[in-house]
């Protein structure tokens, strides 16, 4: 990158291509080998810190998978203790995921999980299902690696870091070995890192790249030509199982490719020579995804280094020579220029107003590694990225800005951002099941499929279906157009018609039934409010009709209308919809039914909603509370699919689903879980929780309001798991007045 403020100068490389040849002539060239193995790569770190603790000069650096990203984070300048501290203050479960945490999340991809639908959105492509190329995309983990060493992007020489560096990986369509020593550090990194099913390929200068341990795990060969004298070798390849161990698919299909890596590995160290140091720390068992456990496997790589050290002392050497060798890495690292102007590349134009809205107030500012992170979490929040990446480049200065523009010194200092598509989008489809069983034979399930559009302009309009069969069908959509490059402003018209049963409780016991269709039309104009809220206004026209299955016909109007303007606003800040820790979600709507807009009754009313949650450990306090009532206008006792209703699991448990019925309501909740087991630290495994809680509300006329004496007021004991599917609950409730029931529901509850 000629002419940039941060690079090397013709001058500085001069000057350390003569130092080189001044300590070549003095001692050997020293090249350290990192081999694969996943998260028992970690060990390398101990190793490192043994090497500087014996001040051994490392020249150069040869390194597969996790040994290509700790020995890229060493050759970028980086301590054995900064590693250390970096690696130990990872969130690894949190980098070893796509999706953003739902605080980072845009507010309409806050509302995707309030339903019972499944996470995963599926590809929709000419009728066929489409699946991402791998578990994870490695967006989390890119974006660390990002920042981590964000100088050295675009076109770095690898021999010219503060350490000279090759990472290895491997072509998925060739099989062969890649051999990565210049271009952009983070993405050799990510790319050599990148195990087959679990990541997404990286598509790198022309090639779609994988785990670099496929094709050779341990690079001594590389190391070699590297000119190395002498070879410090780090091997954490996982051992082979003896027979007892070999007992499930999974453990056989480990072994067989442990057998594969091993045979490359036995061939390269059987090349080594009398001058060089193995070490292989004794990790045991440790798994290669268990990311966790980095704080046990860091001292193992300690440990065996120290094992080593009647070889690697007759590497070291005295305080003044490792002073000008340590010199040499710190002049080799560039500073972090000024912001002076952002772009996105090429194949990003489809994404460009909306990037540059977001990136744009970064212009003429110092560059912050943390707001540049945030703001492409925020891009990444939208959905509609597999990844989205940036690097620093540079550009000659635009025309007539003076004569500085004609020197090469004179060249501006940006970022490139760089949005790739879901390679299964831009439309999805989710499926989701919703499940509610008392016990007493009433059963309520129902079947959705979401399918949403998007992307379909520039501004990223989107079209949203939901069909739904079972107890309550239902048929939703919506058409979602931002209105601006920043998305604050939107419109978004839509329809829905949807059936539910209508049971009518006295006492508990339901005297009457009924089926009440719906068919609603909608415009709304909102506005966002960052990631955080939304605020809604519109008019809503609904028609409905009723039919009777069972009781009084007279209790409920056979055909009704509603007309009326509406406004809310949504705030949400929870980490979780399913089993919040921490975070608020709140909401408050005013709807005004008038004659003139096509309703049979003029009526206001208000509803609110608070949800806050609290955790200590594995405990969880939630406090939950909601509101609704009429202000002013008619109450006609037969318009009961318009009243609000009580009754069902955490909503008066004790009491059957929908069993008191009423203009107004109120009820507060407090919940409180704890989860058990170890259930969510592996890919497969559900957590499990036990909890409880404490419920009173009820509902009552304008007439006849009601106190907290007479309130109803419940409690519920439950065991809960969250599946892929969404939340279990098996439980139980009871009302103080003597009622009670039990509950097998799957399916959102807050």
């Amino acid at each position: 990158m000629a002419g940039c403020a941060w690079g090397l100068g013709g001058n500085a490389q001069a000057a350390d291509d003569v130092g080189a040849a001044q300590h070549k002539s003095i001692r050997p060239r020293i090249c350290l080998v990192l081999s694969g193995g996943g998260a028992r790569g970690m060990a390398h770190i101990g190793v490192l810190k043994v090497l500087e603790e014996l001040r051994i000069p490392i020249d150069c650096i040869a390194g597969t998978s996790m040994g290509a990203v700790v020995g890229g984070l060493y050759a970028s300048g980086m301590s054995a203790h900064d590693i250390d501290l970096t690696m130990r203050s990872v969130d690894w479960q949190e980098a070893f995921r796509d999706t953003p945490p739902r605080r980072d999340l845009a507010f309409r991809r806050k509302q995707d999980d309030r339903n019972f639908l499944v996470r995963l959105p599926l590809g929709l492509k000419h009728g066929k299902i489409l699946l991402p190329k791998g578990f994870i995309q490695g967006q989390k983990l890119q974006e660390t690696l990002r920042q981590l060493t964000l100088p050295f992007s675009n076109s770095t020489d690898f021999d010219r870091l503060p350490t000279p560096f090759r990472a290895v990986a491997t072509d998925l369509e060739t099989g062969g070995t890649v051999l990565l020593d210049k271009g952009d550090l983070a993405i050799a990194m990510r790319a050599s890192i990148s195990a087959p099913g679990v990541f997404a390929p990286v598509d790198y200068q022309g090639r779609l790249l994988v785990d670099g341990g496929l094709a050779e795990n341990l690079p001594i060969d590389v190391a070699r030509s590297m000119n190395a004298d002498i070879l410090i070798v780090s091997d954490v390849s996982f051992p082979l199982q003896d027979r007892s161990q070999l007992d499930s698919a999974i453990t056989i299909s480990n072994q067989m490719l442990a057998i594969l890596v091993r045979k490359d590995s036995d061939r390269q160290k059987s090349t080594l020579g009398p001058q060089d140091v193995l070490i292989e720390p004794s990790v045991g068992t440790a798994t290669q995804t268990d990311f966790s456990a980095a704080v046990g496997i860091i001292p193992q790589g300690e440990a065996a280094a120290r094992d080593a050290m009647p070889k690697l002392r007759t590497l070291s050497v005295d305080e003044s020579t490792y002073g000008r060798y340590l010199a040499r890495r710190a002049a080799r690292e560039p500073a972090l220029p000024p912001i002076q102007f952002v772009r996105v590349d090429h194949d990003s134009k489809r994404y460009e107003k909306t990037i540059m809205a977001e990136m744009q107030p970064l212009v003429g500012k110092p560059l912050n590694l943390d707001e540049v992170g945030a703001r492409i979490t925020e891009l990444y929040g939208l959905g509609n990225f597999e990844t989205l990446d940036y690097s620093l480049v540079d550009q000659a200065p635009p025309k007539g800005s003076g004569e500085a523009a004609s020197s090469d010194d004179s060249d501006e200092t940006g970022l490139e951002v760089r949005a790739r598509r879901k390679s299964w989008g831009p439309n999805y489809v989710r499926f989701g099941l919703n499940l509610q069983d008392d016990f007493q034979g009433n059963t309520r399930y129902n079947a959705a499929a979401r399918f949403l559009l998007s992307e379909l302009n520039t501004l990223g309009a989107e079209s949203l279906t939901d069909v739904q069969i079972g107890s309550d069908p239902r048929v939703f959509s919506e058409f979602y157009q931002p209105l601006d490059a920043e998305r604050t402003w939107f419109v978004a018209p839509s329809a829905r018609i949807e059936a539910r049963d209508l049971p009518i409780y006295v006492n508990n016991e339901e005297v009457a039934d009924y089926r009440d269709r719906e068919v609603e039309a909608d415009f709304d104009v909102g506005r966002n409010l960052g990631n955080w809220g939304e605020i809604r206004a519109g008019f809503h026209r609904t028609n409905g009709a009723t039919r009777l299955r069972l009781g009084d016909p007279d209790l409920v109007e056979a055909n009704y209308n509603l007309g009326e303007l509406f406004l809310k606003f949504s705030y949400d800040q929870l980490d979780n919809v399913h089993f919040p820790r921490s975070g608020e979600t709140f909401s408050l709507q005013w709807d005004a039914d008038r004659t003139d807009l096509g309703s049979d009754f003029v009526r206001d009313r208000v509803s609110g909603d608070l949800l806050v949650a609290r955790s200590l450990g594995r405990n969880t306090l939630l406090w939950w509370t909601s509101a609704g009532g009429t202000l002013d206008g008619e109450v006609k006792p037969t318009a009961l699919p318009e009243f609000y209703s009580l009754g069902g699991f955490f909503n008066l448990s004790g009491l059957a689903p929908m069993s008191l019925i009423g203009p107004n309501y109120a009820i507060s909740r407090a919940i409180y879980f704890r989860k058990i087991g170890r259930g969510g630290e592996g890919f497969f495994e559900f957590p499990a929780y036990i909890g409880a809680s404490l419920e009173v509300g009820d509902v009552w006329n304008r007439d006849a309001p009601t106190s907290l004496g007479s309130t109803h007021k419940d409690g519920s004991l439950f065991l809960a798991f969250d599946t892929f599917l969404g939340p279990l609950y098996l439980g139980g409730g009871y009302d103080e007045r003597g009622t009670s029931a039990f509950y097998l529901f799957l399916g959102r509850t807050f």
